[in-house]
């Protein structure tokens, strides 16, 4: 397992890559000017020892060096042992909505940024509770199983959109049933389930179904609404540029509203409570409180531990690379001149 204590340095890599094209065109401009000032064969005389391949060389050199001390500044660690501790929490899923109209910016930016904002400030607020991740649409996909890497939770869940499941309409019961199956059974925590959505659902009644199937389980279910009663359409975008809304087979604009009332008989029949998601702040709050009433249970969990510094590997490899590029001059090297690898005459060698 690799961590980086200072992630901000990779952003000086970007000068390799410029330095990269500055020498590139710094030698089509030395060629022109040669050009100009004589013939090939000309210079060669003028100056025999002038090698092609070193400045080149040099760059390599410089660059491989440069890299090498950024990632040392990273300060990459290595996790060298492979533990198991005992930890207390409350084992939770995240069943967000990324239907269609999860993109109706009535909040914004729109529905599905904002309930991934939500998703990310609970995380946030945990400190020893594992957490798995579903995406739901027309259907319901595992998107993060239970884990406590919350760094890994956050990356898969900024990587959900309503792109990722072909299938669309709204089918909390499939999210519940596939949250179902997260939980181990053998290990007796408590179960929550929050759903994140707008409410629209197009399975009602297999969905009050999924519910009691999951408090039979042991299972919470909490839904937290994000939307507006009022409603909005559905933009439909191109590169982050609206191109038309969203039409039913009519041919009428689609609006979208927040279902309060679904959502909050998902929550009455889950032993859970429904949210307003409108408040980010306020929903982060009482959710952190609720689980905080809730009995913990211990469990097993394995992390890495005594990570160990590796920067001086990285900066001894750059200094080296340096200090070699100091070393390696324009000229050709004698020795290899001798060798005449190539059977060339000496005024075509490199």
């Amino acid at each position: 397992m690799i961590q980086f204590d200072e992630k901000i340095y990779f952003y000086l890599l970007a000068i390799i890559p410029v330095m990269a094209l500055a020498f590139f065109f710094l030698q089509i401009w030395k060629k022109k000017t040669q050009k100009r000032f004589a013939d090939t064969r000309l210079l060669k005389r003028l100056a025999p020892d002038k090698s092609n391949f070193k400045s080149t060389l040099k760059l390599v050199f410089l660059l491989g060096g440069l890299a090498f001390l950024v990632l040392g500044l990273v300060n990459p660690k290595i996790g060298t042992k492979l533990e198991t501790v005992k930890r207390e929490g409350v084992d939770i899923v995240f069943a967000l909505d990324v239907s269609k109209s999860m993109l109706a910016e009535d909040i914004a930016p729109n529905r599905l940024e904002k309930s991934k904002r939500i998703v990310s400030e609970i995380i946030n607020q945990l400190a020893s509770d594992r957490i798995g991740i579903i995406a739901y649409a027309g259907q319901a996909y595992p998107q993060l199983p239970i884990t406590t890497d919350y760094g890994a939770a956050k990356m898969f869940l900024q990587s959900m959109n309503t792109d990722m499941l072909s299938s669309q309409g709204t089918a909390i019961n499939a999210a519940i049933d596939l949250a179902s199956t997260y939980y181990d059974d053998t290990q007796q925590t408590n179960r929550v389930l929050f759903i994140v959505s707008d409410g629209e659902d197009h399975s009602e009644s297999s969905t009050i179904n999924a519910v009691e199937k999951a408090t039979q389980n042991g299972i919470r279910v909490y839904t937290i609404g994000v939307g507006s009663a009022k409603g909005s359409p559905i933009p439909i975008k191109r590169n982050g540029i609206v191109e038309s809304l969203k039409k039913d087979n009519q041919g009428e604009v689609v609006i979208t509203k927040l279902n309060e009332n679904v959502l909050t008989e998902i929550a009455d029949r889950g032993n859970g409570e429904y949210i307003d998601g409108s408040n980010t702040e306020n929903a982060v709050e009482y959710i952190k409180e609720e689980l905080n009433r809730m009995d913990k249970t211990e469990f097993e969990a394995k992390q890495f531990a005594e990570y160990k510094d590796q920067f001086q590997w990285f900066l001894a490899a750059g200094f080296l690379l340096l200090f070699l590029d100091i070393f390696v001059l324009d000229r050709k090297t004698q020795w290899l001149k001798k060798l005449n690898l190539f059977n060339e005459h000496d005024d075509e060698q490199d």
